[in-house]
């Protein structure tokens, strides 16, 4: 029987999590190739570099973090959820700033705030006035 190098708390933790963000096995699709970098003969001769794919959100992860296979491919999963977790807060984040700019724009102004508004509003009113052409007419 093969060990895994990977704690069974920690691939139930892995699952549980991938099962909450709705990643499904068969999303994946997973390829083994060779390595590159230092490590000699070793990372030449096995493929222990994994490369996963997750089709619905088209998200590609290389991991060859380790030289065992099946740390590679654990830690390729946990990746891709951190990666999914990250995506779905940046979106909520934006959603967030959308509902706070309206709900500025609805507050009601103070008075400090509608007398500053109304001096901007006359200043740029003389600016427009001052910028008019002057046009003569003459009596004869």
């Amino acid at each position: 029987m093969e060990r895994s190098p990977v704690s069974e708390y920690k691939q139930k933790q892995l699952r549980v999590r991938m099962e909450r963000l709705a990643v499904i096995e068969a999303d994946l699709e997973e390829q083994f190739v060779r390595g590159s970098g230092k490590g000699g003969q070793k990372i030449n001769k096995t493929s222990s570099c994994v490369i996963l794919a997750h089709k619905p959100s088209g998200i590609l992860i290389k991991c060859q973090k380790e030289r065992s296979q099946a740390m590679n491919r654990y830690f390729a999963r946990r990746e891709l959820c951190d990666r999914l977790e990250e995506r779905d807060k940046t979106i909520r984040s934006e959603r967030e700033q959308k509902r706070e700019k309206i709900r500025r724009s609805k507050r009601t102004k103070s008075r400090r705030q509608k007398a500053r508004m109304l001096e901007e509003k006359n200043m740029q009113g003389e600016k427009k006035q001052a910028r008019r052409t002057v046009v003569w007419h003459r009596d004869d």
